[in-house]
């Protein structure tokens, strides 16, 4: 399913649109290696990685993906991990299209050379 979640788009959300519920976000986060929530209002993952470059590199691979989807992400970069954050900011939760842009981040993230078998979020 992680597959076929990042084969799909993101689909931009309008105001007023009710959050996932706890009973909805269950069964995408089953598809997902290593996601979290925080709170049923955020996604969040922790990628590890061999260094601060790697770090940024992966950042820089990840940026023309939010980009394309019209789904950004908060990064959080440091020494040898990127931190990254997900939800839908017009409703204050989440949406499929968070668990979409997360099977993206991680296919991302699979394909780098130097990828490192991720931790839970600190």
């Amino acid at each position: 399913m992680t597959t076929q979640l990042a084969d799909k788009r993101c689909v931009p959300c309008r105001g007023g649109t009710p959050p996932l519920t706890a009973d909805d976000i269950a069964p995408l986060l089953a598809h997902l290696d290593g996601w979290q929530t925080d709170g049923d209002t955020k996604l969040v993952k922790s990628f590890r990685l061999k260094n601060f470059v790697q770090a940024v590199e992966l950042v820089n691979a990840l940026t023309p993906v939010a980009e394309a989807e019209g789904h950004h992400p908060d990064l959080y970069v440091r020494w040898g991990e990127v931190r990254v954050s997900l939800w839908t900011h017009k409703i204050h939760g989440l949406t499929e299209s968070d668990f979409v842009m997360a099977a993206k981040i991680d296919r991302v993230y699979a394909n780098r050379p130097h990828a490192v078998v991720p931790e839970a979020p600190v």
